[in-house]
């Protein structure tokens, strides 16, 4: 979860990294520090609670300068968010480390080190490794042996920026389950957790695999791999422009990835449709051949992510008319499950470096699926790498803690894979046509939408001094209310549950009352009348219902029920558009209850720890 960033370079790198840090803060913003190796060879430090603006403040005070160094914004697992337990950790002067991950046995590396005198600053789990690669150097081991055999005795996740006063001239790094990038520039190199962090010095980037240890100097760069060979990796262009992370007009990152949906569609669907047909090579050459065999499909997620493999399960068996399995991936992968004949593995994910879905990922390759496939919006990712089939989502960099536009593109690419599924299970061209008409559509359907904005923007008064909500949905609705839920609570602190309507009399029902909203999604559709029912037991029992309706459903308006009038919705593609209006509920909510949009408390971006 956390970001990391480093830098050798013949130029004071401390003003690069931290404004590597201020790109990579959607990771973790509860700590930052930057350490270096100053002129006048000294380590040197600077380190605060708080998000990186408090330690830029702390720099410019400072005048923290030198060649090479390393940077850290910190999302705490062990140790709460602190001065004294951000990074980077030092030992004994002489040695600085950055770490994002876990490392599982720092309690029993913990009291060796003891043993051996270590005086220990922190509540962390990081701070083990110092000690570590401290005692390899005082043993007489250079830098990148030292941290080689240090990593040999960790268990868990890191990525890791390590520096050393007595070798000024040296950058070392290793990843192991967590991900790292070296970015490369013209005699000097940097590392980050991700490209954005480093787009302002250079687009040319080296992804390290599984194990990779790495030495970075001015004059050239080694790479070695897990059993400490010598090793080459691909340098790579990236295509990702640094003016797309910048917030622009808007007045947060979130609401503008809302506005930047039909964009995001429009660049999702380029080259997979034409006019009223799908184009088979959308997944690759490779799924022509695989798709026929596909008799079962297998969806593995997490949050948001998972929300939309939900929508993906109804759509599968309902267009494809398979069997379809939809699971969190932090059960799937802890759990004995069977594997069916001819089942495709499917992976979702925005970053596509989210822990679990990895392991479960990793788990699936050696478990006897048909083929795996992964949905995922980065590129370079490990998910993306390690998954034999892939399909980018083209939404964009997505700064927002709170995801929208990454759900939305999930959305429309769950439907190609479905509809080029369902084309060799009996899809007929009339329905092939109408799955594109409607993906077509999209675009504009939710430029729609957006202009309800004031209207949504009016409606959320009523939730500014509200503390529960509950969010009602049926059929493929019934995901979209779960992510509706799920935006409410992750950015205005406003505890929010989502259950299908007709679950309504089977517990929920007893938390209705005069101060509980209940927020549904009411589109045009052979559920509305049940749906309808379910919301009268609501207003029956003295609720106040926000109801999201398309023009032709029949809703009474009264003091006690409010009626938001959305364009009409394509049957096929309403899980979409439907998602829209309750980002924007959310996002003016929390813009009144005055929280932080765009990194939420205890929250962070990219979950790549358990």
């Amino acid at each position: 979860m956390c970001g990391i960033v480093g830098g050798i370079a013949q130029r004071n790198v401390a003003p690069l990294l931290l404004e590597g840090l201020k790109r990579l803060e959607y990771r973790g913003y509860d700590s930052a520090g930057i350490a270096v190796v100053a002129k006048n060879g000294d380590l040197a430090r600077e380190r605060t609670e708080g998000k990186v603006a408090r330690l830029e403040e702390l720099i410019n005070a400072s005048g923290l300068d030198g060649t090479i160094g390393i940077g850290h914004t910190r999302w705490a697992t062990h140790g709460k968010p602190s001065t004294y337990n951000a990074h980077p950790h030092i030992c004994r002067e002489r040695v600085a480390i950055v770490h994002n991950g876990i490392i599982e046995n720092h309690e029993t590396l913990r009291k060796l080190q003891k043993t051996r005198e270590h005086h220990f600053t922190s509540d962390t789990d990081t701070e083990v490794i110092v000690h570590a690669i401290y005692d390899q150097l005082a043993a007489g081991q250079d830098l990148l042996s030292a941290v080689q055999e240090t990593i040999k005795g960790l268990e868990g996740a890191y990525a890791l920026g390590v520096i050393d006063r007595e070798s000024p001239d040296t950058l070392v790094a290793a990843r192991y389950g967590s991900p790292l990038v070296i970015g490369v520039g013209i005699g000097e190199y940097f590392i980050a957790s991700d490209v954005f962090a480093l787009l302002p010095v250079t687009s040319r980037f080296i992804f390290l695999e599984e194990g990779d240890v790495a030495r970075l100097r001015t004059d050239g760069l080694e790479i070695f791999d897990k059993d400490g060979n010598p090793v080459e990796r691909e340098i790579k262009d990236s295509t990702v422009s640094g003016e797309r992370t910048q917030l622009g007009n808007f007045r947060h990152f979130m609401q503008k990835e809302i506005h930047e949906q039909p964009a995001a569609i429009i660049e999702t669907l380029e080259g997979r449709i034409t006019a009223s047909q799908l184009v088979p090579e959308a997944f690759g050459q490779a799924a022509a051949e695989l798709f026929p065999k596909v008799e079962r499909v297998r969806i593995i997620a997490c949050g948001t992510s998972f929300h939309a493999g939900l929508v993906g399960k109804y759509w599968m068996e309902r267009y494809a008319k398979i069997p379809c399995q939809v699971e969190v991936a932090s059960e799937f992968r802890y759990r004995d499950s069977v594997v069916e004949q001819n089942t495709l593995f499917v992976t979702i994910s925005q970053s596509g470096e989210t822990a679990d879905t990895l392991a479960a990922l990793r788990k699936a390759n050696s478990a006897g699926y048909l083929s795996t496939l992964c949905i995922c919006n980065v590129p370079e990712s490990s998910l993306v790498r390690e998954s034999e089939l892939s399909f980018m989502t083209h939404a964009g960099p997505e700064i927002g803690v709170a995801s929208t536009k990454a759900f939305t593109t999930q959305l429309v690419a769950l439907l190609l894979l479905v509809a080029n599924i369902a084309k060799f299970k009996g899809l007929s061209e009339g329905q092939e046509e109408a799955i594109v008409e409607g993906l077509r559509q999209l675009p504009a359907g939710i430029e729609g939408l957006l202009a309800m904005d004031a209207q949504i923007e009016e409606l959320a008064e009523h939730f500014q001094e509200r503390e529960h909500a509950l969010f009602l949905g049926r059929g493929d609705q019934y995901p979209i209310a779960m992510e509706g839920a799920l935006k409410l609570k992750e950015i205005s602190y406003i505890h929010a549950e989502a259950y299908p309507a007709g679950e309504l009399k089977h517990g929920p029902l007893a938390l209705i009352d005069e101060k509980m909203p209940v927020i549904a999604v009411a589109p045009d559709n052979t559920l509305f009348e049940k749906l309808k029912s379910n919301l009268e037991e609501v207003r029956a029992r003295g609720g106040e219902l926000f109801i999201f309706a398309e023009p032709s459903v029949a809703i009474e308006e009264s003091e006690t029920v409010h009626v938001l009038q959305v364009p009409h919705a394509n049957p096929i593609t309403a899980p979409v558009l439907f998602t829209v209006p309750l980002q924007l509920l959310s996002y003016h909510v929390a813009v009144l209850k005055g929280t932080d949009v765009d990194q939420p408390r205890n929250l962070a971006k990219s979950v790549t720890v358990e």
